[in-house]
């Protein structure tokens, strides 16, 4: 099977076409994954990098990277070197002056002096128009994450984001996002000429559930595929299926966690109501009693799986979606 060249190629494969490819020897990988090295990852066992990196490889992913949140402390667990580990980090960074929301960029392939330079534009100088000649002139791979997810309280300046795409080589259809708005991140790539990647974005150890297919000896060759369209995306089940799965796992895994740990925890499902009602169950009091604490974890697991917090999530976001439309048919 010949790999896509140009806009006009399909960008979407199924897991048995993507079995065919694996065979003739493209790589699979998940380019966006969080370990408890971020600060909205549950701190326990089962997301230790070192865990989660066994259990990529086991699922078959060639290449291995955590992108955590600002922090590269995975790599100093694991070592800058171990083969199949790729050096990543997903970094924010705000600039008011340019943009007026803040941006979610992950970066490949760096060591740790690059790293600090990053983190001094992000964090002190605030660039985004620096950021990115830097990781240019580093010849860095990165990619513009979920580019119509916004930080909560902030208010999205929308117009800015087609033009930020035309500054990126590839952006991100990201799992834990409507399927609009993955669609419309993908007719933009289209548009404007750059590559697409499917990740999960998972913060509990879902990584792999989608991924994207290339070929490549080395993580270079594979993103630079990616970049020139010659890639495939796996996506299959919509984003109500991968939330549901996503906030189940997320939920056995804070009714496993150590209240003090509990209390620096900042994850959410985007259900205040829902995240509320959680906190209030998952303490400290109802974990000296182990039958009520499964108890009250099978039930919220259960209540996950109805699909209703999946559900109030997609509503509650699709007035957002009219707006990213009528500035898409705008700008069409």
């Amino acid at each position: 099977m010949q790999g896509k060249t140009g806009n006009d190629a399909k960008t979407t494969v199924s897991a048995e076409v993507a079995e065919t490819l694996l065979q003739e020897g493209w790589k699979k990988v998940d380019l966006h994954v969080h370990s408890s090295c971020s600060y909205d990852v549950p701190s326990v066992q089962a997301m230790h990098p070192a865990v989660l990196f066994e259990n990529a490889r086991s699922q078959g992913l060639d290449f291995v990277t955590f992108t955590d949140h600002d922090t590269v402390k995975a790599y100093d667990l694991l070592g800058w070197d171990k083969e199949g580990l790729v050096p990543g980090v997903e970094i924010s960074i705000s600039d008011p002056e340019h943009i007026g929301h803040t941006l979610h960029i992950n970066v490949f392939k760096f060591d740790s002096e690059e790293f600090k330079e990053l983190e001094l534009i992000a964090n002190q100088e605030c660039d985004f128009k620096s950021f990115i000649r830097y990781l240019r002139t580093h010849d860095l791979p990165h990619m513009y994450n979920h580019p119509f997810q916004f930080v909560g309280g902030e208010q999205p300046n929308l117009w800015a984001v087609p033009e930020l795409i035309k500054q990126f080589p590839v952006v991100e259809y990201n799992m834990q996002n409507l399927t609009e708005k993955n669609l419309m991140v993908a007719t933009l790539a289209r548009k404007y000429g750059k590559g697409i990647a499917a990740t999960t974005d998972s913060h509990t150890g879902g990584m792999g559930a989608v991924y994207t297919l290339a070929k490549g000896e080395t993580f270079r060759e594979f993103f630079e595929n990616i970049k020139k369209g010659s890639s495939y995306i796996v996506v299959e089940g919509g984003t109500r299926q991968h939330l549901t799965k996503e906030w189940s796992s997320w939920i056995e895994l804070i009714f496993s966690m150590d209240q003090q740990l509990r209390e620096d925890y900042n994850f959410t499902t985007n259900v205040w109501s829902f995240d509320r009602v959680i906190s209030l169950f998952a303490n400290e009091k109802i974990r000296e009693f182990p039958r009520i604490n499964s108890l009250a974890m099978k039930l919220f697991q259960n209540f996950s799986r109805s699909g209703l917090p999946a559900y109030i999530y997609v509503k509650t976001e699709k007035p957002l979606v009219s707006r990213i439309e009528e500035i898409l048919n705008q700008i069409a």
